[in-house]
This record gives C-alpha cells, structure tokens and sequence, in this order.
C-alpha cells in the first residue's frame, strides 16, 4: 500500500509541475504559478498534520490513510478542466535499467541509515553501477546530460536535498517533541502547527512574490535558509513546562518564514532555463531531490538521535546546520536570467 502511494505521489508531483512549466513561459507569469504551487504544496503539507491530529482525536489513526482517497477521486475527476500536455508520442524510452538501478540504490541506503551499515554500503555500490550506467551504457539517461551541465540545475537541486532533509524530518521530531515533550494530545499537535499553516501561506503567497520582482533570487534562497536556521535554533530548546509561544509559536514564526522564502525562488531556479523537452525530466530530478534528501536526512537524524526525547533538541540543531549549508551553497549559484521563451540550460 505505501509503495503504491509512492509510486502515485512520484507520477503526481512532477506531472503538476511539469504542466506548468509547459503552459508558461520563463518570466513573470511563470514564477506567479511556480509561487502558487509551492505556496499550495507547502500549506497542504502543514494543513495534513491538523485534520491528521483532529481524525486521530477522534476517530482512529487508521483514517489518516483514508483521506487521501476522497481527494484522489475528486484530482482525478477533475483531471480534464486541465490543459493538455505536449505530445510524448515518440519521446524517449524509459531507462528500465537505470530505474531499477536508481530505485534499489535509494531504497538500500535509506534502509541501511536506519542501521544497517551493510545494507547501506550495498545501496552506495548500486548507485554507483547506476551512475556508471548512464553515462557509459543508458541510451536514454533518466536524466538528460544537458541538465547535469547546468550549474544552477545540479547546485539548486544538491541545495533542493538538503532542503528536503531539513524540512521534511521536521515534521516527525516536533510532534514527537509536542506529544512526549510538552504532553499534548493529537488534535492539540494538530492544532500547534496552525501557524506553520497559515503563515507559509501569507509569506508564499503574498511576500516571496513581491521580494522575488525586487530581489535576486540568491539572495532571498540564503536569507530563507538562515531564517529558517535560526527558527531551528531556537526550536532545539524545546523542554518541558514551557509555554506555547516560547516552545512553538516563536520557532514558527522564523521557520515559516524562512521556508516560504526559500523555496520558491529555489524551485523557479532549477527549472528555468530548461528546454521545453527537458521539463518533466527537470521537474522530475527536483521532487527526486527533495523526496530522497527527505526519506535520508529523516533515517539519518532518527539513527543519530536513538529515538530518546533527549535527541530532539539535537535533531533540530542539526536542521539548522543543513539550512546553513543551504546558504552557502546559495551564493554559488548563477544569478538567473528571465526568458520570454524557454532555450537550453542556462551555465553561466
């Protein structure tokens, strides 16, 4: 069952960002919808752990897993009010070898961080065979070479991991901190993450596009990365007895805005200036890297911290060395270059 939703959620997301790359061209109008989606993908991703902590109240944790149902069927209903995408027929072949290669690569490190070293070792020696298969052997690499020579694609989507792997984890250690912390119940967890909620949406919506028309998008990626650290920073003194906006709402408050910041002009960077045959390979390899900094940076705090409360406060230190790192690499990226049509990759 959750191979299945991995498999549905990897076909989803890049397929929603891929249409939207397809419909608009680089410019204004782009980046608008780019800071809809991701405005939507974050605040959804928030909004999950509210009505999660109000069905588990409730109901049963079993139903978290049957939301998702209604709202397939209604996406899928809905599917036809959407434009149509570029014609496929007669595109590339799927590289089956280096998939499956790439798949059980991932799988085995993921798992091997848990605490399998061996396992992990055995998942490094298939990535390594799938990185020799694509260059020397796929004749349709999964990702096209023109990508991996574009500076701001490979260093936005090394920065894009790291990301994952600070802001996906977050949400497993701060309900964990809330519910064996600070003693709250699930629909009370659920609540303390409503200003992660609406906050992501205020900043996403509203403010990354008003400082992206005046602002380079470097400078807005280091400064929602330290923003974000420091909100991280102060989320590692979590301890019992505090109160609410000492414990919660003040970290919030920073992380929120340092995501909001962040990931926009980072999604708008690792997809501009791709040719128009290369979008659903360059929105693919951004989930891909999010995802995968995720699933890892979430099997790696969890083995480092042991799972006692007492690592909690270390987890989210460590999230913030990551945004750090964030930062830096932030200042290496080019600066990006608006076109009114997508051309090749831009390296400069």
């Amino acid at each position: 069952a959750r191979a299945g939703q991995g498999v549905g959620a990897a076909v989803l997301a890049p397929a929603t960002l891929t249409i939207l790359t397809s419909v608009f061209p680089e410019g204004p109008r782009r980046t608008r919808a780019i800071t809809v989606w991701t405005a939507v993908s974050l605040a959804g991703g928030t909004a999950g752990n509210l009505i999660g902590g109000a069905l588990t109240e409730y109901l049963s944790w079993r139903s978290i897993l049957l939301i998702n149902v209604p709202i397939g069927l209604a996406c899928l209903a809905a599917a036809h009010l959407l434009p149509p995408g570029p014609d496929r027929r007669g595109g590339r072949r799927l590289d089956v070898l280096g998939a499956a290669l790439a798949t059980g690569g991932l799988g085995a490190l993921a798992y091997g961080l848990s605490g399998a070293p061996v396992v992990a070792f055995g998942g490094l020696v298939l990535l390594g065979l799938f990185a020799l298969v694509e260059a020397r052997v796929a004749r349709a690499p999964l990702i096209p070479p023109s990508l991996l020579r574009a500076r701001p694609i490979w260093l936005g989507n090394v920065a894009m991991l790291l990301a994952g792997a600070c802001l996906n984890p977050m949400w497993y250690f701060l309900t964990l901190s809330l519910q064996n912390v600070l003693g709250y119940g699930p629909l009370q967890t659920g609540l303390a993450f409503l200003p992660h909620t609406l906050l992501t949406m205020l900043v996403g919506l509203r403010l990354t596009p008003w400082l992206m028309r005046r602002t380079d998008d470097r400078v807005l990626i280091a400064a929602g990365a330290l923003i974000g650290a420091a909100g991280f920073w102060w989320q590692s003194g979590i301890a019992p007895g505090q109160d609410y906006l000492t414990a919660i709402g003040g970290p919030a408050v920073l992380i929120s805005l340092g995501g909001g910041l962040l990931n926009t002009p980072l999604t708008v960077t690792v997809t501009s200036g791709v040719a128009p045959a290369d979008a659903g390979a360059a929105s693919g390899l951004m989930n891909t890297a999010k995802q995968i900094g995720g699933a890892l940076g979430l099997a790696a705090l969890v083995t480092a911290t042991g799972g006692r409360e007492i690592g909690y406060g270390q987890a989210f230190t460590a999230i913030a060395v990551m945004l750090t790192a964030v930062a830096l690499l932030a200042t290496a990226l080019p600066k990006r270059r608006d076109a009114s049509v997508a051309g090749t990759p831009t390296t400069r």
